[in-house]
């Protein structure tokens, strides 16, 4: 029974020490407003940054090209000379 009077004791003054809070603040917004002091958040702070996109020039010279003739040389077998007896065969319809 002691813990139990104990937990509510502590919530009973942990609720009055919100509400404390709550009214102080409440407090102390109507007097700076009542005074006129302004609050931070109504000033206005403008951040410009430019930033130069543009970068440094790159020039390319390209050599003309030259154009290589490739040349391909290709050696054909000559055709045997044929013999007379391949000659005769040649001749003769089978």
């Amino acid at each position: 029974m002691k813990d139990l009077l104990k937990n509510v004791k502590a919530q009973i003054t942990a609720g009055v020490a919100v509400i404390l809070t709550t009214l102080g603040t409440v407090f102390s917004d109507k007097v700076e407003e009542f005074f006129g002091v302004e609050s931070d958040d109504s000033i206005a702070v403008e951040q410009k940054q430019e930033v130069n996109v543009e970068g440094p020039t790159i020039n390319i010279t390209i050599p003309e090209q030259q154009r290589d003739t490739v040349v391909k040389k290709v050696y054909i077998k000559a055709e045997p000379k044929k013999t007379a007896t391949e000659k005769r065969k040649d001749e003769i319809d089978w």
